[in-house]
Order: structure tokens, then C-alpha cells, then sequence
């Protein structure tokens, strides 16, 4: 299964603090292991949200929101793409992550083509698949 590990912001990530050299250093190593353990597919940290914007759709009205956002706490710093067997699995690989006593970390997963069932036609179902192969070309 893959699941999207999703790191929440905190008052420094959200005040544009950059982690110190021993925090990147372990992360560092930390990705390593998930690399080569064959779990992280892909990672990324974020910018603080006053560098972002919102878009709110209400009917055919769509609404640009510039950042700063508010809700520090449900703000996001950073993401993994993991591929793992379970979410016990994905459990086990987070509680070893270098993070300090600030850290909130949220794993979810992802759906794949079958969670969809019946809905998902042989005709979107293909569409998917060449959108999927598309992209793994361009990378």
C-alpha cells in the first residue's frame, strides 16, 4: 500500500526557520534508510504557508486567499510518499524519524485504482493508467 506521511507545521516551519545541520544530517540519514529499504517513494519539505495561496470553489466563483494561513496546526511543513505493507509498517518507520517533542506527523492512505470498484469504468481505468505512464515518463 502507499501512504502519504504528512509533516504539520510548526511556529518555526511556518516563521521560515531553517533546521540546523545536526536535524538535516539525521533526516538525511533517515531518508537513506527508507531508500534503501525500497519504503520512500518520494519527499518534500514546504515552504511556509505566507508563500502560498488558497483557492475556494463555491459554485462557478473561485476565490485566490493569499497566505499567511491562521491554523498553524493544520498546516503542512513537508510530506513522504511511502510504499509499505501495512500501516503498522508505515507506524514503525515514523517512530524512528529524527523528530523533536514539537512534531505531529499524520499518515495516510493512499487509494489505489481498486478502492474505486465498479465506478472506476475500463474506460477511466485506462485513462489513469495512461496519465500514470505519462508522468513516469517525463520523470
Amino acid at each position: 500500500m502507499r501512504c502519504m506521511v504528512i509533516v504539520k507545521a510548526t511556529r518555526d516551519s511556518e516563521a521560515g526557520v531553517m533546521p540546523g545541520e545536526p536535524l538535516l544530517a539525521a533526516m538525511g540519514r533517515y531518508n537513506e534508510e527508507l531508500v534503501k529499504a525500497g519504503v520512500m517513494l518520494e519527499g518534500e519539505g514546504l515552504q511556509p504557508s505566507s508563500k502560498g495561496v488558497r483557492v475556494k470553489f463555491s459554485g462557478r466563483t473561485r476565490t485566490v486567499i493569499d497566505g499567511p494561513f491562521a491554523e498553524t496546526k493544520e498546516l503542512i511543513a513537508g510530506f513522504w510518499l511511502w510504499q509499505v505493507q501495512s500501516m503498522a509498517e508505515a507506524v514503525e518507520w515514523l517512530k524512528r524519524a529524527p523528530f523533536d517533542d514539537d512534531a505531529e506527523i499524520e499518515i495516510r492512505q493512499v487509494f489505489e485504482a481498486e478502492d474505486f470498484g465498479a465506478e472506476l469504468t475500463p474506460e477511466l481505468r485506462e485513462q489513469e493508467e495512461r496519465l500514470r505512464a505519462q508522468l513516469a515518463a517525463k520523470s
